[in-house]
């Protein structure tokens, strides 16, 4: 995982599986960048090809995290197969998905 600063914005680049292994890993990053004062953050999937119900309860632990700190998280760059597994768990309706990394920045500006 690469983590960037873009002004305010900080871009947590995800790995190429969010699964039961590698869950712990993400939800410390997002944990660490909020708990260092992140309260804009972008989840970007541009190498992500797999997610599992452990990688959805970490994005679920980030929301609630985030929203008792008065902070936010736009997601980007899905693959289709992600973006289905985000749409069939209803989670599109809890978070902002965008397209590209720069409409997710500046969705946050």
């Amino acid at each position: 995982m690469q983590v960037q600063l873009l002004g305010e914005v900080t871009v947590v680049k995800l790995p190429a599986r969010v699964d039961a292994i590698s869950a712990g890993e993400v939800e410390t990053a997002f944990s660490e960048q909020i708990a260092g004062g992140a309260r804009k953050l972008v989840a970007d999937f541009t190498g992500t090809e797999y997610i599992s119900s452990a990688g959805l309860r970490v994005f679920l632990a980030t929301l609630k995290l985030l929203g008792k700190n008065e902070g936010r998280i736009v997601l980007c760059a899905m693959q289709p197969f992600i973006a289905e597994v985000f749409d069939i768990s209803g989670f599109c309706d809890l978070f902002e998905i965008v397209v590209t990394l720069d409409e997710a920045v500046a969705a946050l500006s």
